[in-house]
């Protein structure tokens, strides 16, 4: 009687203490992927042969192994933010665009760039750093705006033809829309313009052709990780001045995308475990231009692209996943430069 209360006891305890451990967390299992290998359609070649070199920016998605969406580099001029609190006036860098502050808020009293500083937005994607900058501030509960006049250089197209300059002045963002007016610097074609937020974007777009309008070449932001394009960036003489440049190459979504480097393992070393130990960044240009080499001849232009595919890329998406990605080539079959070609994984 006394082993059967005993073996009774001991029953009831071990259904006590078992029901105070939690079961073994359970991980949905999903498909890791295999190697996708994919051209990226920088160039444009035309019906009739012609080749626009670099004339395309295209917005990839990892996630779903496809271009998102493709636009030509010279589309737009002024990229306005389009996120909630935001505020910030960017330049289309692929077209090597500069701006230059005056101290005027009279539009026909602006006549030329002449002792401006004419500067360009950084690649790596700092809003507290742009060549617009601050044209408004807050003051107690009232927000007061410049309304200076800005010279904008638009740059260059594909072909390397100036597009030519505009001045403009930026007079208030009022609920989602921002508003300004420019003219060209002869003071002729004056508009009185705007651009609205659009929810689900990083930004919204506006083209000074024709009589200006507001477009979207972005796609929303949760639907892509990487934009193939030309940019400004900042580069060093042999002798360490500094100088900006027109380089081609990749910029990260800025909405909820980080990226790490490594050149030490081989890209079939990388897996997860690896890349949870890297160290990861935000900075839009971290993939940048330097994934190639350029052989030959600069000032002649007769060079050659070389792809250093031990260059590894560890990219977190919006969606929370991991890639590990390199070049492995950057020409199209017909030997035509600007089609990089990479290869990349889901982790």
């Amino acid at each position: 009687m006394q082993k059967i209360q005993k073996l009774i006891l001991l029953i009831i305890l071990s259904a006590t203490f078992t029901s105070c451990f939690k079961d073994d967390e359970r991980i949905t299992p999903f498909e890791r992927g295999d190697r996708i290998t994919d051209t990226i359609p920088m160039t444009n070649i035309t019906p009739s042969g012609l080749v626009q070199a670099y004339a395309n920016q295209v917005y990839y998605s990892l996630n779903d192994s496809t271009i998102v969406s493709i636009n030509e580099k010279k589309s737009f001029d002024l990229a306005f933010d389009a996120t909630e609190d935001g505020s910030r006036i960017w330049l289309n860098t692929t077209n090597f665009m500069l701006a230059g502050k005056s101290d005027k808020t009279d539009l026909e009293e602006v006549n030329s760039a002449a002792g401006l500083d004419m500067i360009y937005d950084p690649s790596s994607g700092n809003p507290d750093s742009t060549a617009i900058g601050d044209w408004f501030e807050v003051q107690e509960a009232d927000t007061v705006y410049s309304k200076l006049v800005y010279v904008l250089d638009r740059g260059y197209d594909e072909a390397g033809n100036l597009l030519g300059k505009k001045k403009i002045r930026f007079d208030s963002l009022v609920g989602d829309t921002y508003y300004f007016s420019y003219s060209n610097l002869n003071n002729t074609n004056l508009v009185q313009a705007s651009a609205t937020k659009k929810a689900g974007f990083n930004k919204v777009y506006f083209s000074f052709e024709d009589d200006g309008e507001q477009l979207q070449p972005e796609p929303l932001k949760n639907t892509y990780d990487l934009l193939f394009t030309q940019y400004t960036t900042l580069l060093f003489t042999d002798v360490g001045d500094p100088y900006p440049y027109l380089v081609t190459g990749v910029l990260l979504n800025p909405y909820e995308t980080t990226v790490a480097f490594d050149s030490t393992m081989s890209f079939e070393e990388i897996d997860m475990a690896t890349a949870m130990n890297l160290s990861y960044t935000e900075q839009a240009d971290r993939i940048g231009y330097t994934w190639k080499d350029v052989r030959g001849d600069v000032e002649s232009g007769i060079v050659n692209y070389i792809v250093k595919p031990e260059f590894n890329f560890i990219i977190q998406n919006n969606n929370g996943w991991y890639f590990k990605l390199r070049f492995v080539g950057f020409y199209n079959r017909q030997g035509v430069k600007g089609f990089p070609v990479i290869e990349f994984q889901r982790l």
